[in-house]
């Protein structure tokens, strides 16, 4: 069966008709959903769901506690290093769906860090990404790495700047490019 990461970012409290036709999709082919427990796009998503019912979603956490779980839904505990905190902290949660997903829905408000870490996670699990940015209104399909630089381009150049600053862009990109590259040898 087919998986989704559903992410997004915090600023994103509600949906609109174009993402919930997009999890309209999802439920009518019964795919299976995985979607963190924070507040924002996560806990929109999940009021969705918890809305049409559906039941094929796992609640995936960090920490001790799962913060939202609007459907009581099966949830999945992701083992953390103690030591870390903060977006490293709640951000294991999110590599270990990228892992475990055929593909991401990412929903940008084009300033969350977490949220194009998340993007580089699916892209470099060799998964592809559609990404709902929200200052358009649009979605695009995030397949490789020029698929994400074009997408960033469309930050202004003082988020862009603080973004690179947090995640570090150049290396997340040669960490595409080494996955790109180790695929590519391997066929």
């Amino acid at each position: 069966m087919t998986t989704v990461f559903l992410s997004g970012s915090r600023k994103l409290s509600r949906i609109n008709d174009a993402i919930r036709s997009r999890i309209d999709n999802m439920i009518d082919n019964e795919l299976d959903i995985m979607a963190g427990d924070a507040n924002g796009a996560d806990k929109a998503m999940q009021t969705y769901l918890a809305e049409r019912k559906y039941p094929n979603v796992t609640v995936f956490y960090v920490g001790s506690i799962c913060r939202n779980n609007v459907g009581n839904w099966n949830t999945k505990n992701v083992s953390v290093n103690p030591g870390l905190s903060g977006r490293q902290f709640y951000s294991q949660k999110d590599k270990k769906m990228a892992e475990i997903a055929d593909f991401g829905l990412v929903l940008w408000d084009g300033k969350s860090a977490g949220s194009v870490e998340n993007i580089f996670e699916i892209i470099q699990n060799g998964k592809k990404a559609i990404v709902y940015y929200s200052p358009e209104k649009s979605f695009y399909k995030v397949l490789e790495r020029e698929d994400i630089d074009s997408l960033l381009n469309k930050c202004d150049k003082d988020i862009f700047a603080n973004l690179d600053r947090k995640l570090g862009f150049a290396q997340m990109f040669r960490e595409i490019d080494a996955r790109r590259q180790t695929t590519l040898n391997l066929v």
